[in-house]
């Protein structure tokens, strides 16, 4: 089962939307499709116009984390007020400098609450393990994604791990080339839909190399040709896109990874980042 909070409700489905059986995306499209419909609906209501039993319904809610029908539709409730209503999430033209600046770090703690709720244990340990028996890691990103991709590489470097990023999606798509069966990729990409990522995931597949998504969208054609994927989790506002907020979300899941590598590879990182400091203490006057 995967294990959920109690809120969270939306995040949860696009999140963990490939591992659902047909069935259970039935579910979960009604519910991204109806969501302000479906808490004052019963779970017979629900049921009916599925056209599936009542215990199918009751059992998908329970995947999600939830006691039942009626606790999913709680936090459903709760979660779907107006985000207009939310001084947190709503910036306006009329709101002072300070106000926008506590709006936007405000925006920024809720990405990274709700990102670090849907992360998936699993996926997680399965991520780790990929790294920590991978020779090579190499990140990849388009745009805005690339700089967390470069961010990735900086902090794997001091662990001793060879890691690669490349700012020109030419050099990325020949290093994916060169990549081998005991490397992992490691691709960023908000959407989950850009062509350029796509192209380097389909290069490095051909080198059956193991591949991990970062990303925002459960449901995106990236994370339907990855070998897993990690989520993070952001809201758009009119002065604000979602692809901001979650960048901050997504350089702390690649923190997390670097944190969880050094702790699995003590020695190797210690010895690493000693040598580093050693290098860079030159460049002190």
């Amino acid at each position: 089962m995967i294990e959920a909070p109690t809120k969270h409700v939306i995040s949860r489905i696009r999140s963990s939307y490939t591992q659902f059986s047909e069935k259970e995306k039935l579910i979960a499209d009604y519910i991204l499709e109806n969501s302000e419909e479906i808490v004052h609906s019963t779970i017979n209501q629900v049921a009916d116009d599925l056209m599936v039993a009542d215990a199918t319904v009751f059992r998908f809610c329970k995947r999600l984390g939830f006691k039942g029908y009626q606790a999913m539709k709680i936090a459903l409730a709760s979660e779907i007020v107006n985000p207009i209503q939310d001084i947190h999430e709503k910036i306006s033209e009329e709101d002072t400098d300070f106000e926008i600046t506590e709006k936007v770090f405000q925006a920024n703690i809720r990405a990274l609450e709700t990102s670090r709720d849907v992360q998936n244990p699993l996926s997680l340990k399965k991520a780790m393990e990929y790294l920590v028996e991978a020779d090579r890691v190499f990140f990849f990103g388009s745009g805005g994604s690339n700089i967390l991709a470069m961010d990735a590489q900086h902090k794997f470097m001091r662990t001793g791990m060879e890691a690669y990023a490349y700012p020109d999606t030419h050099l990325q798509l020949m290093s994916a080339s060169q990549m081998r069966e005991t490397d992992v990729a490691v691709v960023i990409s908000h959407t989950g839909s850009n062509q350029d990522i796509l192209d380097i995931v389909d290069v490095a597949k051909e080198n059956h190399v193991k591949i991990i998504a970062i990303t925002n969208f459960a449901k995106s054609p990236l994370t339907k040709v990855v070998d897993l994927s990690l989520y993070t989790v952001a809201e758009e506002t009119e002065f604000r896109s979602e692809a901001l907020a979650s960048r901050i979300a997504g350089l702390s899941l690649i923190d997390s990874l670097f944190v969880n590598y050094s702790v699995k590879m003590k020695e190797q990182a210690q010895t690493a980042t000693q040598r580093m400091r050693d290098a860079i203490s030159r460049k002190r006057v």
